[in-house]
């Protein structure tokens, strides 16, 4: 289902990391998005009273009592069972990354208390020399990120690439970057679909890690500050981020059609390698070659600014 637009003016209230409302938003959002034309429940025309499926509509279709779905869609996920969970997937037709947001919730409603910890590494802030040389060798933009989104390494072509939103440092959030900063909807020109997807992998990392302190802080950050944020977090969409095609407006490269492949890492499980390809002979391989061929004065210029002492440049 398409991430609806941001239109000036909407107000959602954004809600917490608490699964069992997580659960209960999650649920009924689904269940209101689907049809009954839809789902295949028999219509007989008349008016409706509710937003896509009634609960007996939905629990029918899963094969489980109405109080029970009833109880499930409250937000009480205790002791279910993963064949419950499945026959709820296929009921709700969740895709993919909907069925593994179930999953994680789900998980974590049966995580006895003194296991719900955010994992260790989820904090970290840079990466392993071997991640390090991994981009290097790689020819084309790629950088290495965490689930909160922050940008933690890249090799040079990646630093080129994102020189606006980098500035003067070596890495950033690219979050805060889509909703803080106005120069990101000059740099993506379909700003609204990269934005969007954004909030729906990290409403995906959410379900992963609920009681990540620092993904929690940066929720309430980019709630507070941009209503389109707000609105889209209310939506409680999520998505798993493979493959998917982008155009962006460089200052100096000028427009680049570029293909992000996420790459996971066994050694690493909470990191991820983005790496942009491109069509061969394309105006996007010619852009980027004479990046490569800027790239090391722009370095050298962040380099000699660094040395002379003045901070990073207002942004």
């Amino acid at each position: 289902m398409p991430d609806p637009p941001y239109t000036p003016g909407q107000r959602r209230t954004v809600d917490n990391m608490d699964n069992r409302n997580e659960v209960r938003d999650f649920l009924t959002t689904r269940r209101e998005r689907l049809t009954p034309e839809q789902a295949g429940v028999p219509f007989f025309g008349g008016k409706r009273r509710v937003k896509g499926l009634r609960r007996e509509e939905v629990a029918m279709l899963a094969g489980m009592s109405t109080d029970y779905y009833t109880r499930l869609e409250r937000g009480n996920l205790t002791g279910v069972s993963h064949s419950v969970l499945e026959a709820l997937a296929r009921a709700l037709q969740l895709d993919e990354a909907e069925r593994t947001h179930l999953l994680d919730l789900a998980e974590t409603a049966n995580t006895p208390t003194q296991g719900r910890s955010p994992r260790r590494t989820a904090n970290r802030t840079t990466v392993r020399q071997g991640v390090q040389r991994i981009l290097d060798t790689i020819h084309a933009p790629a950088y290495a990120r965490n689930g909160r989104m922050d940008i933690l390494a890249s090799n040079r072509l990646g630093r080129a690439l994102f020189a606006d939103a980098l500035g003067s440092g070596a890495s950033f959030n690219l979050a805060r970057y889509l909703f803080l900063d106005p120069r990101s909807q000059d740099f993506y020109p379909g700003w609204q679909t990269v934005a969007a997807d954004c909030v729906a992998a990290l409403r995906t990392y959410a379900g992963r890690n609920p009681y990540d302190r620092a993904l929690t802080d940066l929720i309430g950050e980019l709630s507070t500050r941009s209503e389109p944020f707000r609105t889209w977090w209310a939506t409680h969409n999520v998505k798993l981020h493979h493959t998917a095609t982008k155009t962006m407006h460089h200052a100096i490269a000028v427009d680049l059609e570029l293909t992000g492949e996420a790459l996971q890492l066994p050694g690493d499980p909470d990191l991820t390698i983005i790496t942009y390809t491109f069509e061969p002979a394309s105006h996007t391989e010619q852009a980027l070659a004479f990046l490569a061929s800027w790239s090391p004065q722009a370095n050298a210029a962040s380099d000699q600014h660094a040395r002379s002492g003045r901070g990073p440049a207002s942004r």
